[in-house]
């Protein structure tokens, strides 16, 4: 600690002597750029504040996604992450809702975004346990990466268990809410003046659209802390996401 204090002293001392000296030259090139590169150097956040803040991050924009999704119409209410039928099922909902049974085609829809907003709540903890598992290169190759490098780093540490963790709870809740019945219906409906039955795996479907639109809503969270200073919300995120900035 006291050798740490000794070389932050050594490093004020210089920024004051070539200040001085800058004054009196008329701010020559050369000493300014290494009055910038001591302030850099001042400035430059430890390994350890990098991994701190780097996983302060990743929890702050986890968090705040996986619980505005898990509030009422979090999928619904939001036109950008709406689960719609299946690419392969809407030529059913389109021929359903020509013999007018549109109504049945909006439970359906109803239904499963109310089934995804159940189980996205559940993302928390294996998101948690991705972040304490997360490296030093890990969070170098965040913190230096593209706009979406952290939500990337999520979709390949926690893919596969979220569709473990999310697929039992979103079949519970289709059958809970109805979703099941009411996709039953269409299917059935639906087959008796189609040649093309259909065939779709409904709680896979939804597990799938369920962890695309949190991905989609954790690169948002990424986005705004990387390009807005304002959202940096602690002194250490602004320290850390400040020097990649000016290291980029």
């Amino acid at each position: 600690m006291l050798l740490f204090k000794s070389n932050i002293s050594i490093k004020v001392i210089c920024i004051t002597a070539l200040f001085i000296s800058i004054v009196n030259s008329g701010c020559d090139v050369q000493s300014q750029a290494q009055l910038n590169n001591i302030i850099g150097q001042i400035n430059k956040p430890s390994t350890i504040q990098i991994v701190s803040g780097l996983k302060e991050a990743l929890e702050v924009g986890a968090s705040i996604s996986s619980s505005r999704l898990a509030q009422k119409d979090g999928f619904l209410g939001n036109s950008s992450l709406k689960i719609l039928f299946p690419k392969e099922a809407q030529k059913a909902e389109q021929a359903l809702r020509n013999i007018g049974l549109g109504r049945l085609a909006d439970n359906v829809i109803l239904t499963i975004n109310r089934a995804a907003e159940t189980a996205v709540i559940e993302a928390k903890p294996i998101f948690i346990t991705a972040i304490k598992q997360m490296t030093i290169n890990d969070a170098y190759n965040i913190l230096f990466g593209s706009t979406n490098a952290a939500t990337e780093y999520f979709k390949s540490a926690t893919s596969y268990q979220l569709t473990e963790k999310f697929k039992p709870i979103i079949q519970l809740q289709l059958n809970k809410v109805g979703a099941t019945k009411y996709w039953g219906e269409v299917s059935s409906k639906y087959n008796l003046i189609s040649k093309t039955p259909i065939d779709t795996d409904l709680s896979a479907y939804v597990t799938q659209k369920a962890i695309e639109g949190l991905f989609q809503e954790i690169a948002v969270e990424e986005a705004k802390i990387r390009l807005n200073i304002n959202a940096r919300t602690s002194p250490l995120l602004q320290q850390v996401f400040g020097y990649a900035d000016r290291n980029k």
